[in-house]
């Protein structure tokens, strides 16, 4: 039976708090198709798959008849602040993989590579790096794709007014509203919110790639080696199962019942061999 005193001390490990209260802390976010929430309140997503699957794998490892899954909303700007005062234990999102971020929280195995571009609109015809000399960029605070456009700004001397906004939604919306010429992100982050909107045939994703594939990754705590370790074996076992293309295709091929819509994204061949050959990022 969970134990409150033990629930309120996050300075233990996390296995031996997970032991004690019989509860994990899941931290998740508003970003389609990893994470999100249902309709109905339910917490979804290709991320998500992952980690109920690892909190079975631990439930084995540790012994235990059950383990709850305690869902907490995190943000771009949040996620490490949550990790480090214990309200979460593991983020179920899309966290991109850099070595800057691992200096503040501890990486999974990846489970999937993304390249960032950037959102305009159609009837703007843009679609390289060139094309934004002299415009506005909208990026989401928190997120590495800050970093991205003002690296390719003072190295490409393009002269881009970068304009943050709070969320991802936020960012979209200033490209939709013409307050931005553009918006940087992920990739399928961005092929997902268009197919969500509207109008997607107002919308353009450019040809020309902000940064090459990066690595994604769950974070965790620093220092929680054997959390890590326990996380990052049973993904090693889930990434080489045979349900591991059905995982991936359910949310990234398919339709997604959730969302009513497809992103139609075949996995990449840089995906398929990390997922084939599991190792940490040094």
């Amino acid at each position: 039976m969970a134990l409150d005193s033990a629930a309120a001390d996050f300075t233990k490990p996390t296995l031996e708090r997970i032991k004690e209260t019989g509860k994990i802390r899941i931290g998740y976010g508003v970003t389609a198709p990893f994470s999100f929430t249902t309709t109905d309140g339910q917490v979804v997503g290709y991320s998500i798959d992952l980690c109920r699957r690892v909190t079975e794998k631990l439930k084995t490892r540790l012994k235990m008849d059950d383990i709850q899954i305690e869902f907490v909303p995190r943000t771009p700007s949040n996620r490490v602040q949550l990790l480090n005062d214990g309200s979460i234990d593991i983020e179920c999102n899309a966290s991109t993989n850099t070595v800057e971020r691992r200096k503040s929280a501890t990486f999974s195995l990846s489970h999937f590579y993304g390249a960032t571009r950037y959102v305009s609109l159609a009837k703007n015809q843009l679609e390289t790096l060139a094309d934004l000399k002299g415009r506005s960029v909208g990026v989401a605070l928190g997120t590495v794709n800050v970093n991205d456009i003002n690296e390719i700004n003072r190295a490409r001397k393009l002269n881009i007014s970068v304009v943050p906004a709070d969320t991802l939604k936020g960012a979209f919306d200033m490209v939709t509203d013409g307050r931005v010429s553009a918006f940087a992100m992920d990739e399928v982050l961005l092929s997902t919110m268009i197919a969500q909107s509207q109008n997607p045939a107002e919308y353009r994703i450019s040809t020309e790639k902000v940064t090459d594939f990066q690595p994604v990754g769950f974070m965790m705590r620093l220092n929680d080696t054997e959390f890590a370790s326990a996380a990052n074996e049973a993904l090693g076992e889930i990434y080489k199962s045979p349900e591991m293309p059905d995982i991936y295709k359910r949310w990234f091929e398919d339709s997604i019942p959730e969302l009513g819509v497809s992103i139609k994204m075949p996995m990449s061949e840089t995906l398929k061999n990390a997922l084939a050959n599991p190792v940490p990022i040094p």
